[in-house]
């Protein structure tokens, strides 16, 4: 039996327009952001770059987590992001490619 592993995440926009959702399906949700598939805020703002992440056994520890976020101020939220990801790369940018062994040209 597959564990299920729960994720508080934070996509955004080029321009830093920040979205905090909850998943258990990480791969899947960031690929419907990067699509557009939800009407609303992400969509809206074309937040489509995932900046922040964290994993959770329970649903409820991942949901009071984004709760939490959702309560925070823009400033420490943008503070979080930057304690892991200071460039705000795309954490989900090389997911789906191939990976190259250790030797390979």
């Amino acid at each position: 039996m597959r564990e299920t592993i729960y994720y508080s995440y934070i996509m955004a926009s080029r321009s830093h327009n920040l979205y905090v959702g909850t998943t258990s399906e990480i791969e899947l949700r960031v690929e419907q952001h990067k699509q557009g598939r939800f009407d609303g805020y992400s969509k809206r703002y074309n937040c489509n770059r995932l900046v922040w992440f964290e994993r959770f056994a329970y649903v409820g520890d991942a949901i009071a987590r984004e709760k939490q976020l959702k309560g925070w101020s823009r400033a420490k939220k943008i503070w979080l992001i930057e304690q892991e990801n200071p460039a705000w790369v795309d954490l989900s940018e090389d997911w789906g490619k191939p990976v190259k062994m250790f030797g390979e040209g």
